[in-house]
């Protein structure tokens, strides 16, 4: 008698709840595609509608092809993990799997701030905030303001 074990992981096409969230998603967006396609053939109906009723179906699609991608990749992460608990075997694939990280070196380095600490540069920063905090002042007193008119009261 050979006995089988269940798997710990449950499988994708088990799920009631992401199906029917995928069902529901679907069925949702068809209907705002009738809905638009019902504005455009009325006398109101505009070109914006006839987009939106082409659009919406399409958002079908996509929430029907995101779980298909969704359960494949599931898939594939778990024979990776009982291939590893499992001794290694050597096996063919009929179509090679795509690497899942960028491998090193292969994009340029990003270019990193400079951190320097010029003291003619922090110099020259302090001398442009004076200058623009007088360049306020001024205008405030051209205003005919006072400096505590031109803040905020909290009440």
């Amino acid at each position: 008698m050979v006995a089988v074990s269940a798997s710990p992981r449950r499988s994708a096409h088990n799920r009631p709840a992401l199906i029917a969230l995928v069902i529901v998603a679907a069925l949702g967006c068809l209907a705002l595609g009738w809905w638009q396609w019902q504005r455009f053939e009325s006398a109101s109906g505009t070109g914006q509608n006839l987009g939106y009723a082409l659009q919406w179906p399409l958002f079908a699609g996509f929430a029907v092809f995101a779980y298909f991608r969704f359960v494949r990749l599931e898939r594939e992460a778990g024979t990776a993990d009982t291939a590893e608990q499992a001794p290694a075997k050597p096996r063919r694939t009929s179509k090679p799997v795509a690497p899942r990280e960028i491998p090193e070196g292969l994009l340029p380095e990003r270019p990193k701030a400079v951190r320097d600490d010029d003291p003619v540069l922090a110099e020259y920063n302090r001398y442009l905030a004076e200058l623009h905090a007088n360049d306020i002042d001024q205008h405030v007193r051209e205003a005919g303001l006072r400096a505590r008119d031109t803040e905020r009261s909290a009440g």
